[in-house]
């Protein structure tokens, strides 16, 4: 295999050599952060969850005076930041093992559970497997528009597409639930092609965890405020709905805007270390911010370098990032990054363009990424 990009200079051609000896300084750098993890990673990780903690007491606190819309508002905010923080920079590393190291059992990627209604076994799956080992792979990887969105050109187009904004905008709104019916597939049950066999245990498994997080979010909490039940219950519900929309919006930034490129099972076929290492990077974005932004979305920001180290701890990824832009400078590869207005703009762009029957939509210009397989050329690529 050979990748070819088109530079200000003309093409330039990465060898079989070439890409794999990307892949060995890659495995260098990834070793050096390993041999280094130590107390400043586990004292990060404890700031976060106290952090995660004092918001959410605070949050729970402040709906015992909703009556006063200040307080209510002040509880929403600070619920929705405790969510996230669970959700994104605690829930989503610490099941990709990223401390796994710390042999801390309630850090323990096996057992953790987070806050919100998708099982964390099948979300590992889902996400661990399936998403991580066959990033942007047509046919492999189900994070390719959910099942439901078209979010690349290669889907085809039929007139259910017409609505594609409007699916996008509902799981924005129901994001947790839409992760939590990843693993069913539900296109495949519409079609036939799954049965209640196939689902029964995912779907015990799920009436489990949601009506758990369904009873403490809705009834348990709201109970406790006694006459303040209807106000508390609203806030919960909106905090779940700010972290799922920011959630969604972080996510959508790191796969689906404009540059981010998709694969066929046959160009990623037989597919070397250093070969995986360049589909994360042609296959994910970055967006730039503030220290806290980062945080808050979980160091998601830093796409790239989570898809090419998923179970390193998230806090160094803005250490290793502009070493990781070096080497993509070094051999020509894109380093897709940009501000979140930009980023996110591209994302609801592609959204509404790709509603569009063809011949309405015209074609994205294309990266210029090619790869070379057994001498054949194949374009690869939004």
């Amino acid at each position: 295999m050979a990748i070819l990009t088109e530079t200000k200079d003309g093409p330039l051609v990465l060898s079989a050599d070439q890409i794999e000896e990307l892949g060995r300084e890659l495995d260098e750098l990834r070793a050096r952060v390993t041999a280094d993890l130590g107390d400043r990673d586990r004292e990060y990780i404890y700031k976060i969850i106290r952090a995660q903690r004092a918001l959410e007491v605070t949050g729970r606190g402040l709906f015992y005076l909703g009556f006063l819309p200040p307080f209510w508002l002040a509880g929403v905010a600070a619920l929705s930041a405790s969510k996230i923080l669970d959700n994104m920079e605690i829930g989503h590393n610490v099941m990709h093992g990223q401390y796994d190291w710390m042999r801390e059992p309630g850090l323990n990627s096996r057992v953790f559970e987070w806050d919100t209604v998708c099982p964390s076994d099948q979300w590992r799956h889902s996400h661990n497997y399936m998403h991580h080992t066959f990033t942007n792979i047509h046919g492999k990887d189900r994070d390719i528009g959910y099942g439901i969105l078209r979010v690349d050109e290669a889907q085809a187009w039929n007139p259910l597409r017409l609505g594609n904004p409007l699916y996008a905008a509902a799981l924005m709104l129901a994001f947790e639930w839409g992760v939590m019916g990843h693993d069913l597939e539900v296109e495949n049950i519409v079609r036939g092609k799954r049965s209640w066999s196939d689902i029964k245990t995912l779907v015990t498994g799920q009436a489990r965890k949601a009506g758990r997080q369904v009873l403490k979010d809705y009834v348990v909490f709201p109970a406790l405020t006694g006459p303040l039940f209807v106000s508390t219950l609203a806030g919960n519900f909106t905090a779940n709905i700010v972290r799922n929309i920011w959630t969604f919006s972080i996510i959508f930034c790191g796969h689906f805007p404009t540059g981010v490129q998709t694969f066929t099972e046959e160009e990623t076929a037989e597919e070397t270390r250093g070969e995986w290492y360049v589909r994360q990077m042609l296959g994910s974005a970055n967006i730039t911010g503030s220290e806290l932004f980062h945080i808050m979305s979980g160091n998601l920001s830093h796409q790239i370098e989570h898809h090419l180290f998923p179970d390193l701890p998230a806090n160094r990824y803005p250490e290793i990032a502009p070493q990781v832009r070096a080497l993509c400078e070094k051999y020509g590869l894109p380093y897709n990054t940009g501000r979140f207005s930009k980023q996110i703009g591209s994302v609801w762009g592609k959204l509404f363009k790709l509603a569009l029957p063809p011949f309405l939509a015209g074609k994205t210009p294309q990266p210029g990424v090619i790869v070379m397989r057994r001498g054949k050329p194949s374009e690869v690529g939004v």
